[in-house]
């Protein structure tokens, strides 16, 4: 029977790499003590949440799944014409002794080869493009993750799977761990959440990517909250930072070589004496008081 989960974090962040996921693991900790939490890892292009969380292996349930089609060819009907490799837009049909041949990891399964061909040779059908992962995790919340298989596409698609996939399980809170950018799959992470999350780093690409994913989560008009990480690499600049986001502002987190170390280990952040783990406690507190 599906659930209804009370409340939606997203962490998001435009540009890749300034400890989104990070971030995330840490703040599911805190919250699954004293409620009932589901992690999202919603980065399907590269799930990285398991990892943070020191727990990659040892899946309880995976389940394939299929967003997408690409086209087979009946070579008994194909007569060789050729027109679907000359309408193809993304130069994945190629004439090969007379016949066309399809390159998989250059279709996009738009259908327009099975609209066009005249002897009704070609056919779409689904394909699985990705599976969803899922386990309990020693700190007593699920993790729910999704995993684009290379070379395919509809990670936006799978996205709303783990979504739906997630919504099965009784919580009080699902937090969401969202790809970086702002295509398809961050849209899809952010649509129906209850608050944002933005983590940025005072980098000029950071600054300009934390702007474009802001539009979408204003488009959706959705309440957000502004984290700095890596905050002392650029003082600077993490004050003017701080200083535009006026009251969004959330917390900062500075930069620390012995984080890789710790994830190179398996070892999460919350597990650790760094001040990276008092740093993201602050955050939690004031994310706390904004949801309950």
């Amino acid at each position: 029977m599906k659930q209804e989960n009370k409340f939606k974090i997203v962490i998001s962040s435009g540009k890749g790499g300034v400890g989104k996921s990070m971030l995330t693991s840490g703040l599911a900790m805190l919250f699954a003590k004293k409620k009932k939490v589901i992690a999202l890892d919603c980065d399907v292009d590269a799930p990285n949440l398991a990892i943070w969380l020191g727990e990659p292996e040892n899946w309880q349930k995976i389940i394939p799944i299929s967003t997408s089609s690409k086209p087979t060819i009946d070579y008994k009907k194909c007569d060789g014409c050729g027109l679907c490799a000359q309408k193809c837009q993304f130069g994945a049909i190629k004439m090969a002794k007379k016949r066309p041949v399809i390159n998989p990891f250059l279709c996009e399964g738009c259908g327009l080869c099975e609209m066009i061909c005249p002897k009704k040779a070609i056919k779409l059908k689904p394909v699985q493009n990705g599976e969803i992962r899922i386990k309990k995790t020693r700190y007593g919340f699920w993790l729910v993750s999704g995993h684009l298989i290379p070379g395919e596409t509809g990670s936006g698609k799978i996205v709303d799977k783990i979504k739906e996939e997630a919504d099965k399980f009784n919580s009080d809170l699902m937090i969401i761990d969202s790809a970086p950018g702002t295509g398809c799959p961050v849209i899809a992470a952010i649509k129906d959440a209850n608050f944002v999350l933005l983590v940025t780093e005072p980098t000029p690409s950071g600054v300009t990517d934390l702007k474009k994913v802001l539009k979408i989560v204003q488009y959706f008009k959705i309440k957000y909250g502004i984290v700095i990480n890596k905050w002392d690499i650029n003082r600077d600049l993490s004050r003017t930072i701080q200083k535009w986001s006026n009251r969004t502002f959330l917390g900062k987190i500075s930069y620390n070589k012995e984080i890789f170390r710790s994830v190179s280990y398996l070892q999460p952040i919350m597990e650790t004496n760094l001040i990276t783990k008092k740093e993201i406690e602050k955050i939690f507190q004031k994310l706390n008081k904004i949801i309950w």
